[in-house]
């Protein structure tokens, strides 16, 4: 899969130096008028968008994101709050993981800094202004689905949202950060896009960069030029500000070999609190170990699903595991090579129970939940 290859066509940055954030191009104003339309805050939609067709996508947005803060949100919110310590480090590193910011806001709100990683594109934050009536429609109702799905049984389907995303002509996975802004009591300060130095340094995309992008009308190619988003972001009323980036990257290893940016760019932040939920056992597969060390090296406190780090290479590395809700075998075939460790795991440790779905469920569809720590020296 080539995720970079339009950018190596165009060559917006090969020929500049990394860019100072004064020169970076700031989408505030889209954000904000995206957070209206797609993510259903309150707010004054753009003149061009009608009134009736807001209003028919918000009465599916809000319902979903109402049930998500009841059933979900109140729920795991008040279990994280008690556990996790104060300790871990504010810089949090979330794989394979889709559009969701939210889930990593609820285990960790006072994170400085959220960085996810996916297949998917942040996507083009102008489109909006340029889509008709009918087409706004369709692709509003893409966001609508696939934020319901992701709320309603707390992970999305990884193809559903490689389609939803990549092809989009709303920038879906930005939509997804910006209603977990909306449901957790933030709004947006600085919306910008961003590529990886092969030092794995950012450099943002200018006023000039945009320019040679808009040759592109393409929407899969404008989407994956614009793939690697920095969201900056505080609560209402507050002054401090956190930092949400999404990076699209393909993190098997021999990616990673030929691009190696984003593992560099991840290797350059310390050691990191993480996370991973619904991740298709991707930690499990042999193709997978680059990252797999990666977790190993710099995660010292991380919350999962049974696609987490699985205890035959994390044991040995000094982890303990802590396991929650009930666990006998894993609900997709992917995961059973990891289904022994994970049940072995849940005998010999007491029942502890868990209100809510963290991800994927048991093979029984039974909620559970591993918390991994190294100890303290």
């Amino acid at each position: 899969m080539r995720l970079f290859s339009v950018l190596g066509v165009l060559g917006l940055l090969a020929s500049s130096s990394a860019h100072a954030d004064s020169k970076a191009h700031d989408f505030i104003d889209e954000a904000r008028a995206l957070l209206v339309v797609g993510a259903c805050a309150e707010g004054t939609p753009p003149a061009g968008v009608k009134p009736a067709v807001l209003e028919a996508h918000c009465k599916k947005v809000r319902a979903a994101q109402g049930d998500y803060r009841k059933s979900w949100l109140a729920v795991a919110g008040d279990f994280f709050k008690t556990t996790v310590p104060a300790s871990v480090p504010k810089i949090v590193v979330y794989p394979f993981a889709g559009g969701d910011l939210s889930t990593a806001l609820t285990v960790y709100p006072d994170a400085d800094e959220i960085t996810t990683l996916s297949l998917e594109p942040a996507g083009d934050p102008t489109a909006l202004a340029r889509l008709s009536e009918a087409d706004l429609k369709k692709s509003l109702a893409v966001v609508a689905t696939e934020l319901s799905s992701l709320y309603r049984a707390n992970f999305s389907v990884t193809m559903n949202m490689i389609g939803a995303m990549r092809g989009g002509k709303l920038p879906t996975q930005l939509i997804f950060g910006l209603s977990a802004l909306t449901i957790h009591g933030y709004e947006p300060t600085s919306l910008k896009y961003f590529q990886l130095a092969a030092d794995g340094s950012i450099k943002y995309l200018t006023d000039d960069d945009l320019a040679a992008l808009d040759k592109l009308k393409d929407v899969g190619k404008r989407n994956a030029a614009l793939s690697n988003i920095e969201l900056t972001f505080k609560k209402k009323g507050a002054t401090r500000t956190q930092v949400y980036r999404h990076i699209l990257a393909n993190l098997d290893d021999a990616h990673l070999r030929k691009d190696p940016a984003a593992l560099k760019h991840l290797e350059a932040k310390g050691k990191v609190a993480g996370m991973t939920k619904a991740a298709s056992y991707l930690l499990s597969f042999d193709e997978f170990d680059t990252m797999r060390k990666y977790v190993i090296d710099n995660v010292v406190w991380m919350v999962s699903d049974s696609t987490g780090l699985p205890p035959k290479y994390g044991k040995p590395a000094g982890f303990e595991y802590e396991t929650y809700g009930t666990y006998e075998k894993s609900n997709m075939k992917a995961g059973g090579t990891v289904t022994p460790q994970w049940r072995a795991e849940y005998a010999a440790q007491p029942k502890r129970p868990l209100a809510f779905r963290f991800g994927y469920p048991d093979g029984k569809y039974r909620g559970h939940l591993i918390i991994m720590r190294k100890p303290k020296a």
